[in-house]
């Protein structure tokens, strides 16, 4: 009855969102051009599209972020002018970033209410907070200790603060940027369940992504977007995944790997005991053993913060370690001066981050500056012993800008102002490109979009076939099955069991990810 009754109200409402005619231009780079949208209120809405297709432009107008050069913005059926955040949230809308909005040394309770104080003592502002939290956390779910330290909280309860944020100063229309980019496939499948009960309770929210195994398993409709224009509008339950991939990119998208059966060779790393001991002096990595073979991918599945981080960093000249490990049989220093990156470079390894924009990017930097990062002494770009060769540099960048489809293809562009997938373009080519005879991937298509994440996977590939060893650590369960020639389980440190890809299955790898032994699962 609750259901009929929420249909009924949905068809003769006004949309809870209504775009016309929508342009944002930066310089000479058109973002939206003419964009519109209606959004029926109590509804998942998805918006996908490539990186850099123009959706979070536009929903930042819809916040208040941006201002359009043109068009209007209609809230539950009246046009209404956002021309900052305090405007959208007086209108009822609320926004959870891909990237969190909340100080990390402050507790819950204190996020909560950050910028919403009610006079000038603090004391009433944070009683009549803590109550209204209690009751927004039973009525959708939302458990959360309020007077837990942001910085001692998982992302996947930081994400919670960000919506119990919004719910809090009212907010009926909630918008979702990439919001599973940064969350285990557990955590994802939890705030599907807490959206599901928003929608129930009347809430509308949009949903933008590029993954479209989330677009098919909880929007109601989809809009498409590419290259800064709207490009169609369907019910979820009338499309499918290959139909929605060849509108986002313009041509039809092979939604598998397409790789032939590996041909291993010898070994080019073997860890033998390897142990980590991070800063607080835990140890996070337990006395592992692993081999990659030429020619061959080793794929890592695990819940994030089991040992997989640690593992990479330590391969990558990030991070000291103890043990052994060999590459073309030849020992690496773990500790002393030949432990840095620089010198894992000269051995052959190349290292694409699991953050890019803490380890792999220098945000302030140019594209062109970044494509140099770690290789800076390479003789193409040196014009002699003082100076580098920046025009060369520059010209290396266009070139891999060009093969790896960078948008915009512009070596000037600060790397802070490209989209998140063509952050990652950025880095994977700079590592790819080198040849190496290792190649070290974390989570390679973390929050890319549907086009590039093949053309990723492909680069991949076509390393392995030239006969590189390659390390894959990821948490999207379905990009370790895709890639892997090889499997292995980490958790708590340890490595739990390796399997076939064709011999095993997400259940059996789900068991070891949560710590089930070899036998039991």
């Amino acid at each position: 009855m609750k259901a009929q009754n929420q249909t009924e109200r949905q068809a003769t409402a006004a949309p809870a969102i209504e775009l016309k005619g929508i342009s944002k231009a930066f310089g000479a780079v058109q973002a939206n051009k003419d964009i519109s949208i209606s959004v029926t209120p109590g509804t998942i809405h998805g918006i996908i599209g490539e990186n850099g297709a123009g959706k979070s432009t536009l929903m930042s107008i819809l916040y208040g972020f941006y201002k359009a050069d043109a068009g209007e913005i209609f809230i539950a059926g009246k046009k209404t002018e956002i021309p900052d955040s305090q405007a959208a949230i007086a209108a009822g809308i609320g926004m959870v970033f891909q990237h969190f909005k909340l100080v990390e040394n402050f507790t819950v309770l204190e996020n909560i209410i950050l910028g919403a104080e009610e006079g000038r003592l603090l004391a009433p502002s944070l009683s009549k907070a803590r109550r209204e939290l209690v009751a927004l956390e039973q009525e959708y779910g939302l458990q959360v200790d309020p007077d837990a330290v942001i910085q001692d909280l998982g992302v996947g309860k930081q994400q919670r603060v960000e919506i119990l944020k919004a719910l809090y100063r009212q907010a009926d229309i909630l918008i979702l940027d990439e919001p599973t980019g940064v969350l285990t496939p557990a955590e994802a499948d939890q705030l599907f369940r807490i959206l599901h009960r928003l929608r129930e309770e009347g809430k509308t929210i949009i949903l933008i992504t590029h993954k479209l195994r989330e677009i098919m398993e909880i929007t109601d409709t989809v809009s498409v977007m590419r290259r800064g224009e709207m490009v169609g509008h369907v019910k979820t339950d009338q499309t499918s995944p290959e139909e929605l991939a060849e509108l986002m990119v313009g041509r039809k998208v092979l939604l598998r790997v397409d790789k032939a059966p590996a041909r291993p060779g010898g070994a080019v790393l073997e860890v033998e005991n390897l142990r980590v001991v991070d800063e607080a002096g835990v140890e996070r990595v337990k006395g592992i053993n692993l081999t990659v073979r030429a020619g061959e991918i080793l794929g890592i599945a695990g819940v994030a913060g089991n040992g997989q981080s640690e593992l990479l960093q330590v391969l990558g000249g990030m991070h000291p370690g103890m043990g052994t490990i060999r590459v073309n049989g030849q020992a690496l220093d773990l500790t002393g001066r030949g432990s840095d990156g620089q010198s894992r470079r000269a051995r052959g390894i190349a290292h694409v981050p699991e953050d890019r924009q803490r380890e792999g990017l220098i945000m302030e930097y140019h594209a062109w500056e970044n494509v140099a990062f770690g290789y800076h002494h390479d003789p193409r770009y040196q014009r002699n012993r003082l100076l580098m060769d920046n025009a060369a540099l520059r010209a290396d960048t266009e070139a891999k800008m060009k093969t790896f489809d960078v948008r915009p293809p512009d070596p000037w562009l600060k790397a802070k102002n490209f989209s998140g997938g063509n952050q990652q373009k950025i880095v994977v080519a700079r590592e790819i490109e080198r040849n190496p005879d290792l190649l070290l991937v974390g989570q390679p298509t973390r929050g890319v979009d549907i086009g590039a994440i093949e053309f990723i996977h492909q680069q991949i590939v076509s390393l392995r076939d030239q006969g590189k060893a390659i390390l894959l650590v990821s948490v999207e369960l379905e990009e370790i099955f895709s890639l892997s020639d090889r499997i292995a389980v980490m958790f708590d440190g340890h490595i739990m069991g390796e399997r076939l890809p064709d011999q095993t299955d997400e259940k059996e790898l789900g068991l070891l990810m949560a710590g089930v032994s070899g036998e039991a699962a």
